[in-house]
């Protein structure tokens, strides 16, 4: 899944460097003073932070730009693990409390909106268990991830009330977005045994399995005019590397410390590997043009820490770094006129564990 509460550990236990070093190109830009904004940061104009406390990620636009949903964890909001939340999009959250949209039972993860601008889809556990899952963090010393086969994935009104289940199949189905086209989703199951990514129309009918190699394909994004789609995954290689990825699988967990990206078609067709930078790049999105990807990576980290965004053109070339942090941004989405972006950040959080919601201005 595309889990937030669990990173800064991620980025903490992440423990090789790829000895790729590609060329990343710097801007030349003029720097815009701003406290939230670092030195080098020029494709922010402006910045503004809109949650203070908690594990805050995956705020998504409403088609109309009005609006976005987003996950959060924080406690002082009267949950115990990531429940949806609803805000406008000129609101900040500084003492007081956006509306929860989900169910407030069991677990929640990737909200996105539907063209109607008043129904959005989520996975959600709470069908199998009222109470929080348990996260496991370690295995065999190892960091991961868990997959939990109660995920199923609802529709929703914006009052919280699930008006339709679109998926019912035996494992784990989450992860999903929307077309910008608003005629298909894409999401992840296990309903195949391995990880896949599917697509589906927006009823939930005409269900098709995009991909079919071994590991984990999720997190998956489809471009401005909903002809491709923009994903990360793991690729097991080796015997041990298999055995390993499959092992973990089985008992609903993922290690998601080596992963690049891959772009296809919608239909899964003409699939190509996007990166191959090492560590973890992932929670890509594209750029309002469709011609760069914005994604998050670690790939220039000696200990896999920090993660920063970085652009880079479908082709694979001219890869440039956009956020210049020493500790975590990720969750990188634009609003669907190109002009803001949101984004999750460990910025501005009192040395703490806090990852926050930002939204700014974009410019090219």
């Amino acid at each position: 899944m595309r889990i937030l509460s669990l990173l800064v550990l991620a980025s903490l236990l992440f423990s090789c460097k790829n000895d790729k070093k590609p060329t990343v190109e710097k801007s030349t830009k003029e720097v815009v003073k701003d406290s939230l904004i670092y030195p080098e940061e020029t494709h922010f104009k402006s910045i503004r932070q809109v949650t203070f406390g908690g594990d805050n990620a995956e705020a998504y636009w409403s088609f109309d730009d009005k609006q976005l949903v987003f996950q959060s964890n924080f406690k002082d909001w009267g949950v115990n693990c990531d429940q949806m939340f609803l805000m406008n999009a000129d609101e900040t959250f500084k003492g007081t409390q956006p509306p929860m949209i989900s169910t407030g039972l069991g677990r929640t993860t990737c909200a996105y909106f539907l063209p109607d601008n008043k129904h959005f889809v989520y996975g959600s556990t709470h069908l199998v268990d009222k109470e929080c899952p348990d996260v496991p963090l370690r295995k065999n010393g190892k960091y991961v991830w868990p997959i939990y086969d109660s995920f199923d994935i609802f529709v929703s009104d914006l009052e919280g009330n699930v008006v339709k289940q679109l998926t019912n199949e035996v494992g784990y189905d989450a992860e999903a977005t929307v077309s910008p086209q608003g005629d298909k989703i894409v999401f992840t199951s296990t309903r195949s045994g391995d990880l896949e990514l599917y697509t589906m129309n927006i009823d939930g009918s005409d269900v098709k399995q995009i991909t079919d190699e071994l590991g984990y394909d999720g997190g998956a994004f489809f471009s401005p005019d909903g002809t491709k789609l923009i994903f990360r995954a793991s690729r097991p290689k080796t015997k041990e590397e298999i055995k390993a990825y499959k092992d973990l699988l089985a008992q609903g967990l993922v290690e998601p410390t080596d992963m690049e990206l891959f772009i296809c078609d919608a239909d899964g067709s003409n699939l190509k590997q996007l990166t191959d930078l090492g560590n973890a790049n992932w929670s890509p999105f594209f750029h309002p043009s469709g011609k760069k990807i914005l994604f998050s990576s670690n790939f220039e980290a000696e200990r896999g820490f920090p993660f920063n965004l970085y652009l880079i053109d479908i082709d694979g070339k001219n890869l440039e770094r956009v956020t210049h942090g020493e500790t975590f941004d990720a969750f990188p989405v634009f609003s669907n006129d190109g002009k803001k972006l949101a984004f999750s950040s460990n910025r501005n959080n009192g040395g703490g564990r806090d990852t926050n919601l930002f939204i700014a201005e974009w410019q090219d």
